[in-house]
């Protein structure tokens, strides 16, 4: 992993996501970003967005998602917002929207870095997608998790470790040992 071309890309921590499987992922998402930015790295904010007609609303009659409060990224992580390199807004489960691809590119990164809701959906496919696109990616274990609970959250990390490796799933504390001292 080139830490030097590394983005960490939180994904779609919203009030919508969290219940009593998720509240604590934001404190510990705070955390890791405040130690990543210190090292100087960016950050990356997704915030997943349904519409009406979408895959979601046709095919599953889901609803969720259209409309603040709960498509707001948590209090927690709001004072990241402004100095994120980027909010990306998505339609769908993964990160690499048209914007993201761009941003990507223009920023020269590597590496994803990925946490954040669900392990099993959203964290998964942007993981998958990243890795098929020839990144390197990883993605923290212990800093993502699912709205559906933790035997969902260990099913998605077997299926990651499928898709993209076992070196692909690290931890925040392997993480942060490989960023230079604050």
């Amino acid at each position: 992993m080139d830490i030097d071309s590394a983005v960490l890309v939180v994904v779609d921590v919203q009030n919508g996501f969290i219940n009593q499987h998720t509240e604590h992922l934001p404190p510990a998402i705070a955390a890791l970003a405040g130690r990543w930015r210190a090292a100087g790295r960016p950050v990356v904010l997704t915030r997943y967005l349904n519409h009406p007609g979408s895959p979601f609303e046709r095919h599953l009659d889901w609803t969720r998602f259209q409309q603040a409060p709960e498509t707001d990224i948590v209090s927690a992580l709001a004072p990241l917002v402004p100095d994120a390199h980027a909010v990306i807004d998505k339609p769908g489960y993964t990160f690499f929207t048209p914007a993201a691809d761009a941003l990507i590119a223009a920023a020269g990164w590597t590496d994803l870095v990925l946490c954040g809701i669900a392990t099993d959906s959203c964290v998964l496919k942007s993981a998958v997608d990243a890795f098929e696109r020839g990144h390197t990616v990883r993605v923290l274990t212990d800093a993502c998790a699912s709205d559906a609970g933790p035997a969902v959250h260990a099913a998605g990390l077997v299926v990651a470790h499928r898709l993209i490796g076992p070196a692909g799933l690290i931890t925040t504390p392997d993480l942060l040992a490989r960023l230079p001292p604050a």
